[in-house]
C-alpha cells in the first residue's frame, strides 16, 4: 500500500482576481476550496490515476473537519489524527501572476506526534511511504529522519518531497527518492542551481550524502533525473503555465505509479514530468487522459 504524510494539512483557498493592486477592495471573479498539503497532494493524483493510498498525518478544528469530507467526498482513504488547534487556511491567488499566502501552522502536540509514529509501526515490507512538505515549528526539524530511521529495518520504500532543514536532516537516512526543485537543491548546498548540468552534479551530491534517487524540477526547463544507474534529462515545448500549485506533487505520484507498475525508470521518469506539466497548465490537478494528451511532448535522453 502507498501511504502519504501531511503534517501540515490545510485549506487551499484558490481565488481569482481581475488585477491586485495594494489599497484597494477586490472582487473575486471565482473561487474554490480544496483539501491541501503536499502528501495530501500526491494522495489526489495517485486517485485520479486509480491508484489508491491513505493519507496520514494532522488535522484540526473546523478547517480540519473539511478537509477530512473533502478526502471523504473524493474518495481518498484516510487516518488523520486530531489535534486541538485549527488546520492552516493557505490563500492561492491568481491575478495573471500567482501570490501564495501560508497561513500559520497549528501546533502538534508530542502525543499526537507519538500516535503518528505508533501508525507508521505498522508499515511492512512492500509498503511505500511519502513524506511531503513543511515540518511545523512545533516539532523536530528532524522528524522525517527519525521516520526514516524506524523504518529503515522494514523494507519500506520512502520517498522525500521536502526541502530545507527537513531534508537536510533526513536525506542522510537513505530515502528512496527525492524531489527538489533547482531553487531546494542549491538551498541545501548554499550554491545556486541554474542549469541542467548543475542541477545533476548537485543531485549527484545528494547521493552521497543518502538518495538512491533524483529528480530536479527546472521550471519550465525541464527536469532530470539521477541515480547509480542513469542520468536523463527531460524536455517539453514551454506553455504557459496556470496552476504551479501541486505540479511538483504530481512529479512525486506519477514517478511513484511508474514504479509501483514496474515500469522502466525512464518511462517512469517521463511520465512524471508529463504529470507535472499537465497539472502546471491546468486549473486542477492532472487525469490520466491530460497526462496521455502532452505525453508526446516530453522528450527524455541520456546525459
Amino acid at each position: 500500500m502507498i501511504y502519504t504524510v501531511t503534517l501540515n494539512a490545510s485549506i487551499d483557498y484558490h481565488v481569482w482576481l481581475q488585477a491586485l493592486t495594494q489599497n484597494s477592495i477586490h472582487e473575486a471573479q471565482k473561487e474554490w476550496k480544496s483539501a491541501g498539503g503536499k502528501g495530501i497532494n500526491v494522495s489526489k493524483v495517485l486517485r485520479n490515476l486509480g491508484q489508491p493510498s491513505v493519507a496520514l498525518g494532522f488535522a484540526g478544528g473546523f478547517t480540519g473537519a473539511f478537509i477530512r469530507q473533502e478526502l471523504e467526498r473524493e474518495g481518498i482513504v484516510h487516518q488523520l489524527l486530531s489535534i486541538a488547534e485549527d488546520s492552516r487556511i493557505n490563500i492561492k491567488i491568481k491575478a495573471g501572476t500567482e501570490t501564495d499566502i501560508s497561513g500559520v501552522s497549528p501546533s502538534i502536540p508530542s502525543e499526537a506526534q507519538g500516535q503518528l509514529l505508533a501508525q507508521l509501526e505498522l508499515l511492512a515490507h512492500g509498503d511505500v511511504l511519502v513524506l511531503a512538505g513543511s515540518v511545523p515549528a512545533s516539532m523536530p526539524a528532524d522528524f522525517y529522519g527519525t521516520i526514516l530511521q524506524r523504518l529503515r529495518s522494514r523494507g519500506v520504500r520512502v520517498i522525500l518531497d521536502a526541502k530545507g532543514k527537513a531534508l537536510a536532516h533526513a536525506l542522510p537516512e537513505r530515502p528512496f527518492f527525492i524531489k527538489p526543485n533547482q531553487h531546494e537543491l542549491g538551498e541545501l548546498f548554499g550554491v545556486q542551481v541554474s542549469t541542467r548540468e548543475e542541477a545533476v552534479h548537485y543531485a549527484k551530491k545528494a547521493m552521497e550524502i543518502g538518495a538512491s534517487n533524483v529528480i530536479v524540477t527546472l521550471g519550465g526547463n525541464g527536469a532530470v533525473f539521477v541515480s547509480p544507474e542513469t542520468e536523463l534529462v527531460a524536455q517539453f515545448p514551454k506553455q504557459q503555465a496556470v496552476n504551479s500549485i501541486g505540479a511538483g506533487d504530481s512529479v512525486v505520484a506519477g514517478f511513484l505509479y511508474g514504479v509501483s507498475h514496474q515500469w522502466e525508470i525512464k518511462d517512469a521518469f517521463r511520465f512524471a514530468v508529463a504529470a507535472g506539466c499537465s497539472t502546471a497548465i491546468s486549473e486542477g490537478f492532472c487525469t490520466r487522459e491530460s497526462i496521455d494528451a502532452i505525453l508526446p511532448q516530453i522528450t527524455v535522453i541520456e546525459c
